[in-house]
């Protein structure tokens, strides 16, 4: 065989397993029916595995999540892991069960992407989360993610990280690791939008490189970060949801993007990207999907590869639903979402 010959049959090969998925990737997603990943395989995060957690009540977390996963998969190399909530008895997603497994897939990761709400984890489930945080592994948190865990449960192992925490441990998980816990909305939903004000002392973080225009369709949330967090954004709301309505005349600015640095229990530190917004319709907005991108770079240690004209465009069929509390796609499985092209969300 020549030389030529073999690099064609290389290429070839590596061409199907990208499309495939490695067989340790296909076997991971078919026994698991929480799971969806979509393998990447050139760029700066290639060899880096990110693992999501899509579950959130309102704002289509389940929408959100797999068209950013397969955004960074395809176009930056990750490997991207996106667990859903199910229905067990059905396997259709369920953004309102706290039914999940297999979050062992947190020890190979390098981030977490959090966008749940009030969710109460199995104990062994949760343990995963943990020992990712007490082992300082960076963490980015949409929306929802400020008050991610409602643990009801007296006797749960980790109860300190529900929302409203611990004496010790106030606002739990999203105070603590996030930077704020859930206070109240700040603005109408689907009546005012937001307008993101970038600001000039963080101009040159390399969160905020190439962003510009930054509008978003969800509603603001009020939010005063812990001391130590640095605020990229504030947010201007609208009375309209259009990017051209006027700013509402009785709302002030609050922070809507921030990041963080958290020192985990074994001392070691863990960087943080928190946003406020992340509803599926608000990536549309081709500047706050940059923010995120961005911000998956800076928290996975690619700094350096942050550019401003680094392409952000959608990957595959995305058009998504208008959120709502139970506004959900129903009869859908995490796997109907896989591959470049399948549509999201399958409707």
């Amino acid at each position: 065989m020549t030389r030529h010959l073999l690099v064609v049959v290389a290429v070839a090969v590596g061409a199907c397993l990208v499309a495939a998925g490695t067989p340790a990737v296909r076997a991971r997603t078919a026994d698991n029916p929480h799971l969806v990943v979509y393998q990447g395989d050139r760029g700066p995060g290639a060899g880096k595995h990110i693992v999501f957690l899509a579950g959130d009540h309102e704002y289509r977390s389940e929408e959100t999540l797999p068209a950013l996963a397969r955004l960074l998969a395809r176009r930056y190399g990750f490997t991207c892991s996106v667990f859903f909530t199910i229905d067990p008895k059905t396997g259709f997603i369920e953004p309102g069960s706290s039914d999940i497994s297999g979050l062992e897939a947190l020890k190979t990761a390098d981030l977490l992407v959090v966008f749940l709400r009030f969710q109460d984890f199995p104990d062994a489930e949760m343990q995963h989360i943990v020992e990712y945080l007490d082992r300082g592994g960076p963490v980015i948190g949409l929306r929802t993610a400020t008050h991610a865990f409602q643990i009801q449960r007296p006797d749960a192992k980790f109860l300190k990280y529900t929302w409203r925490g611990v004496d010790g441990y106030p606002g739990g998980f999203g105070r603590q690791i996030l930077g704020e816990t859930w206070v109240s909305h700040y603005g109408t939903n689907h009546k005012q939008s937001s307008r993101l004000l970038l600001q000039q002392a963080e101009a040159s973080h390399p969160i905020l490189r190439g962003v510009k225009d930054v509008w978003v369709q969800s509603g603001g949330y009020t939010a005063d970060p812990i001391e130590g967090s640095h605020v990229l954004a504030l947010g201007q709301i609208l009375d309209g949801m259009t990017p051209d309505s006027p700013p509402a005349a009785d709302k002030k600015q609050m922070p809507v993007a921030w990041y963080r640095t958290y020192q985990s229990t074994s001392g070691k530190a863990g960087r943080v990207f928190t946003t406020t917004h992340g509803a599926s319709e608000d990536l549309l907005n081709e500047g706050f999907r940059r923010v995120l991108v961005n911000a998956t770079l800076w928290a996975a240690g690619l700094d350096a590869s942050i550019r401003p004209a680094n392409d952000v465009g959608l990957v595959g069929a995305f058009a998504p639903s208008t959120f709502a509390f139970g506004g959900f796609v129903k009869g859908v499985k995490p796997a109907d979402l896989a591959g470049w092209d399948a549509p999201i969300p399958k409707r």
